[in-house]
């Protein structure tokens, strides 16, 4: 029987697929560092691109959060303004009602009495005055009762005034705009 030695064939084989194995080893590992790497690069690609749009929505909304506030303080300059308005055109209204007021004073004054002092509050006037007797400041009280202009006169205090013989009064009265008057400031 020959004999045939096999072993260096077979070492030989092996030692080849272990280097076809370690180069196909390194291979891998080669392949698997550059997907790592491409991987990695491509998700701070990613990372990067959503940091720029939330930065450009953070400034977005800066600017548009000042913008809001601009035409929130623009709305409040407006209400203010149109309450000056409003309050003006309630002025430019009630101008000529004075007068009308004024002109009914006069009007319902009865003779032997005079007014010595006249402040009005809102819809009331309160009237100071100084009359020849009881009986006159009786007539004003009547008169302003029948007047458009007037309503509700209220005799506060009645004393004897620093003049002999006369009365010093003081009293209240609502002011009242007439229907009539009422219909053409509307107008």
């Amino acid at each position: 029987m020959p004999n045939i030695n096999l072993r260096p064939w077979r070492e030989e084989e092996r030692a080849k697929r272990q280097k076809e194995f370690l180069g196909m080893l390194l291979a891998a590992a080669i392949s698997a560092a550059g997907l790592f790497f491409l991987w990695t690069s491509h998700v701070d690609t990613i990372v990067t691109e959503q940091q720029a749009r939330n930065s450009y929505l953070k400034t977005s909304a800066a600017a548009l959060d000042k913008k809001i506030t601009e035409i929130a303080e623009l709305r409040d300059k407006r209400e203010k303004l149109l309450a000056r308005m409003q309050v003006i055109q309630d002025l430019q209204g009630t101008r000529p009602v004075i007068v009308r007021v004024f002109d009914e004073l006069v009007k319902t004054l009865p003779e032997g009495l005079y007014y010595t002092s006249l402040t009005r509050t809102e819809s009331a006037v309160s009237i100071q005055g100084v009359a020849e007797s009881n009986n006159r400041i009786s007539g004003l009280m009547r008169q302003l009762e029948g007047s458009d202009w007037f309503s509700n006169p209220n005799l506060k205090d009645v004393k004897a005034a620093s003049q002999k013989g006369r009365s010093a009064f003081d009293m209240a009265v609502a002011q009242v705009t007439p229907a009539s008057e009422q219909d053409e400031e509307g107008e």
